[in-house]
């Protein structure tokens, strides 16, 4: 099934953290932490591509994303992206992924590592928060709604009135892709995702 990814993200200073944290675990319940390993890949690397996919590492498998961005659905606070993926189930699938990808012309453009803190809206289940360090870029709170399309205007609803909750003001959402922010900034990385 393809998802519908309803979401706002908000820049944070290191200092700004805790005192948002404890705002978060009044209205979420913690549930996990982790860390995502993502490498990016492309046709024409030398540029910032206008369609991309990637390979994130999780525990025990990897899988593989990309998404449409649906400007239709915007506000000035939140994005909607329709998701896809699938999973690769070993070591030995992606590398025999990446090498067809080659063989296409596709190549590694940019890896992103993300620690995350994730938490979940204790009215709407649904409703993911996370507080991120991504390597390079710093802190971020995301929040997420997961739908079909006959959802997504409750969702952009839900999400705009999470924000008040946890008092974001308008101006502090900045809904710049990570990876648009980690090329800005020249920090591309290499492939690691292989390596466990």
């Amino acid at each position: 099934m393809v998802w519908l990814e309803v979401e706002t993200k908000v820049k944070l200073d290191s200092d700004e953290v805790p005192e948002l944290r404890k705002r978060i675990k009044k209205i979420a319940t913690f549930k996990k932490k982790g860390t995502k390993k993502d490498d990016y890949f492309a046709v024409n690397p030398e540029t910032y591509p206008k369609k991309a996919f990637r390979i994130r590492a999780t525990k025990n498998r990897f899988e593989v994303t990309f998404k449409k961005h649906l400007k239709k659905y915007w506000t000035k606070e939140i994005v909607v992206k329709r998701e896809f993926e699938f999973a690769l189930e070993g070591k030995e699938e992606v590398e025999d992924f990446v090498e067809l990808f080659k063989d296409l012309g596709i190549k590694e453009w940019v890896k992103k590592i993300k620690r995350n803190e994730t938490y979940k809206h204790k009215k709407n289940k649904k409703i993911s928060i996370e507080i991120n360090k991504v390597k390079h870029l710093g802190y971020f709170m995301e929040i997420e709604y997961l739908c079909q399309e006959r959802e997504v205007k409750k969702a952009v609803k839900l999400l705009t009135g999470v924000l008040r909750e946890l008092k974001i003001k308008p101006s502090q959402v900045n809904n710049t892709g990570y990876t648009r922010m980690l090329w800005d900034k020249g920090a591309k990385g290499t492939r690691k995702f292989i390596d466990k």
